[in-house]
């Protein structure tokens, strides 16, 4: 039996298939005690399949159009318009025309009816395609009821509903059309509600926006709205705009649009009550359906009547607590410089890892600083310290803690303290530490590939399982601790010293230039000697510019210079070839997985540089380092107390530079570690799909550490797992996370408090002095970077991946970073004028906008 008509009554959210998000939720709503929904009926997609699947025009058409890519718009419009006019035309066979005839009948054909389309891809979490498709208004009788249902099937095929479905991955021949067929309310007022703030995410703030006549004057943007903030029925915020206009229903059919008298356009759309009885209505929908929702609604007589309720697909998800205290919750993803979700079994070994008390939400790992912020002493201490990176996280949490009451004051220190660099801690020149923590490092590395070389199936967990330890003692070891701190405090001092007794502001940048031992300084400058040894072979470059296999250096044998080529590529993949973009998240390709990833580096490098450029590069900046030294000490001398200042300042320089490049070093050593154990998990998860338990082995990304282990014990799957969670990544890399975010759900953005700084300057927080001008290139994926010498690189983030990309610019702009963080650090490393935390800056500044970069005051100009 053919299902084409089903009336509200008769819909819940097993008919999803059947009506499309929107007939389904509309049915819902039906159901909750005290909400009122108009009368009506849902045509269901098996009515559209019945009409439009036998004509042969139509499905070459949809042929046509399944192959257009995004760029062919022109192309697009003119398969979509002759979509449209075939649809429009064909015949809704009798059987269809004759049960909507009957359910008419029922409500009354004299009645007016709203017209709305349901797709079956609508309303969904990940993307509500809201708007896409087509509503009609005030249609009267049966004939006209007909034609507009037909427009509906069309909008199926405007070019804004097939854009918005190739930008989502959607098959065009997936996407079915339902067609809502609803009594017309004619309202006074109309508007969305939305349970949780749709700005801040404030899950406790309840918005409404309301206007006069119908809701179309609304969405379609022809007015604005009155504004209304709600919490737990109290109005904290009204905000009335002047609405000269409102949509009407005219008594024959349609809309018309009406000026509104002067007295009533500046008036208060709904009353307070209203509004209150609203935010009654809203929190029953939302409890119903168990999430934040947005609602369109619509007031006539003093009634309230539910026209659509969707999911808010773009609330950041807030992490679960157990108590229903209030909790703060800062961003590890821009502490570590990668905000890009991570997948379970990446979090999975971030958690076993850290003695941080971590949360997860979206995807991300936060840290619950709530403890921290409850003491005093170490709320000051968190404070400061994180304003030594983030100046927008420490301006966000300032705003929080000056909420009288959001957190408990505890006197009793729970929290452990955070170190943070001062000029007033010890300096210690402890050089033979540091080179102790590499070879041990190193040793305790070779002792753990020996061993899990021997291992398979669950002994490869118990070992992992028994080497956190060590990885934990070898990654916070003290004695790491004293290196970074006197190495930052050497830098607090030389900062704060030289502009007291010279006005030299940010000397330390430049003293940090061509330092020993940072690896990933060394990283970019050896991938230059790669390109060294591969310039004079001119067949191996075409190779390289032409191959995009994996699998290229084992081809490259065949080719003149080939194997000094695949030599020099292999090296330097010893040594680095654990590295890659998002490296935190173990899932991630690392460079020795997929080595064309060098490849775009590699070539970049031979076009932009001469031969022997790393040796002059790291020299230049290590003289100007030195000249830098020099100069300093000779003034200093003629001050008073000159020579006493100078050996001072000396000391402390040569801190600075024996410590300094062992900042980069601790990460070096974990992502070493990460990718020691992936190894040895990707040959179980072979093994995996052999057993046909998995179908590839990057499936065991999407478990857990607990959950993969069981899986390699028991060889049993519940493959849905797998599909579910691939489902809500993909959902999560379209959220962008926040800096601090609150139990609440809101999203706290801090702001930079500066002045003086020129007119329309963006700005940021400046980490590596000096002032560039030249052509910005905002790069999203470091694979897509085609960076030319004197370039200015935007972009989100970087991480040390990204670090080879740093010989080919003179300055740099990232969204997320802070003082300490890899972009700032090797940027000072290189003497490239750095400015980081900017916020928006990769649509703020546009590919090839002419730019000046000021890293000494942390602020960009578009020229």
């Amino acid at each position: 039996m053919n299902n084409y008509v089903l009336e509200f009554e008769k819909i819940d959210q097993t008919n999803k298939a059947l009506v499309g998000g929107k007939g389904a939720n509309l049915g819902e709503c039906a159901k909750i005690s005290g909400v009122q929904v108009p009368t009506g009926f849902c045509l269901t997609i098996e009515a559209y399949q019945k009409a439009v699947s036998e004509n042969e025009a139509l499905q070459a058409l949809l042929y046509q159009l399944s192959a257009q890519k995004i760029t062919n718009q022109d192309q697009i419009s003119k398969i979509g318009q002759s979509i449209r006019v075939l649809i429009e035309e064909i015949e809704i066979p009798r059987e269809i025309e004759a049960e909507i005839t009957d359910h008419l009948a029922k409500i009354g054909f004299e009645q007016a009816y709203a017209i709305r389309s349901s797709a079956t891809a609508e309303d969904l979490p990940a993307a509500s395609f809201a708007g896409q498709h087509d509503t009609y208004l005030n249609i009267i009788g049966n004939t006209e009821i007909l034609k507009h249902i037909k427009k509906c099937w069309a909008s199926l095929f405007t070019d804004r509903a097939i854009i918005y479905r190739i930008q989502n991955n959607f098959e065009h021949t997936d996407v079915q059309l339902s067609v809502v067929i609803q009594q017309m309310v004619f309202p006074s007022a109309s508007g969305i509600l939305f349970t949780a703030d749709p700005i801040t995410g404030n899950r406790k703030t309840l918005s409404i926006d309301a206007s006069f006549g119908l809701g179309e004057a609304l969405v379609s943007g022809l007015v604005s709205a009155d504004v209304y903030k709600v919490q737990e029925n109290t109005i904290i915020e009204k905000n009335i705009a002047t609405k000269k206009l409102a949509i009407y229903s005219i008594k024959t059919g349609g809309t018309e649009t009406k000026s509104l008298p002067a007295d009533e356009q500046t008036s208060q759309t709904i009353t307070d009550r209203q509004i209150l009885q609203l935010e009654q209505l809203g929190r029953s929908i939302e409890a119903y359906f168990g999430k934040p929702q947005d609602i369109e609604w619509c007031l006539a007589d003093d009634q309230f009547y539910i026209v659509q309720s969707r999911p808010i697909t773009t609330l950041f998800p807030v992490p679960k607590e157990a108590d229903n205290e209030n909790h703060v919750y800062l961003s590890v993803g821009h502490q570590q410089m990668m905000t890009d979700p991570i997948k379970p079994l990446g979090l999975a070994f971030y958690l076993l890892i850290t003695p941080a008390p971590m949360r997860i939400a979206g995807g991300r790992l936060f840290v619950d600083i709530t403890p921290n912020l409850a003491a005093p002493a170490s709320r000051e201490i968190l404070i400061n310290g994180i304003g030594q990176s983030d100046s927008l996280m420490k301006d966000a949490i300032e705003t929080i803690v000056a909420r009288e009451g959001f957190i408990e004051t505890n006197t009793i220190e729970e929290a452990r303290p955070i170190p943070t660099p001062s000029a007033d801690k010890p300096i210690e020149n402890i050089p033979e530490i540091a080179t102790s923590l590499i070879a041990n490092n190193e040793a305790s590395l070779v002792k753990l590939k020996q061993t899990i070389q021997t291992k398979s199936g669950s002994a490869v967990f118990d070992l992992i399982l028994e080497d956190i330890p060590e990885f934990k003692r070898v990654l916070f070891n003290a004695d790491n601790l004293r290196v970074l701190l006197s190495a930052m405090n050497a830098a607090t001092w030389l900062n704060e010293k030289m502009q007291e007794w010279l006005g030299e502001t940010n000397v330390a940048d430049t003293l940090s230039q061509s330092v020993d031992n940072n690896i990933t300084a060394e990283m970019g400058l050896e991938l230059l000697d790669v390109a060294d040894a591969i310039r004079p072979y001119p067949e191996v470059i075409t190779f390289l510019q032409n191959t995009k296999d994996p699998n290229f250096l084992e081809k490259l044998g065949d080719i003149q210079g080939g194997e000094v080529a695949r030599d020099a590529i292999t090296t330097y993949l010893d040594k680095y070839g654990m590295r890659c973009a998002g490296e935190i998240d173990i899932s991630r390709t690392r460079w020795s997985e997929d080595p064309t990833i060098l490849i775009p580096m590699i070539l970049s490098n031979i076009k932009n540089f001469q031969p022997n450029a790393s040796h002059q590069k790291f020299e230049q900046a290590r003289k100007e380092a030195l000249q830098k030294e020099q100069d300093l000490l000779a003034r200093l001398k003629n001050l008073p107390d000159g020579e006493q200042k100078a050996t001072k300042t000396k000391e402390v320089i040569t801190v600075l530079r024996n410590l300094t490049g062992y900042r980069e070093y601790p990460k070096y050593g974990m992502i070493n570690r990460y990718f020691v154990y992936k190894q040895a998990l990707l040959k179980e998860a072979a093994q995996l799909v052999q057993a046909g338990i998995i179908k590839e082995p990057e499936d065991i990304f999407y478990l857990d550490f607990e959950e993969l282990h069981e899986v390699v014990r028991t060889e049993q799957l519940d493959y849905t797992i797998i599909t579910t969670r691939k489902s809500d990544y993909n959902q999560f890399d379209k959220l962008t996370p926040p800096r601090v975010l609150t139990s609440d759900g809101e999203i706290i953005t801090g702001k930079y408090k500066r002045e003086n700084l020129p007119p329309d300057a963006i700005i940021g927080l400046p980490v590596s002095s000096g002032t560039i001008e030249g052509r910005a290139r905002v790069i999203l994926n470091m694979a897509d970077a085609n960076l030319e010498e004197g370039d200015i690189l935007i972009t989100p983030f970087t991480d040390p991946s990204w670090t080879p990309l740093f010989v080919s610019i003179k300055g740099l702009v990232t969204e997320v970073g802070g003082l300490m963080t890899h972009g700032a650090v090797i940027a000072r490393e290189y003497g490239l004028p750095a400015v980081i935390g900017v916020e928006n800056a990769t649509t703020r500044i546009q590919d090839g906008d002419h730019i000046r970069v000021n890293g000494t005051e942390g602020y960009i100009e578009i020229l």
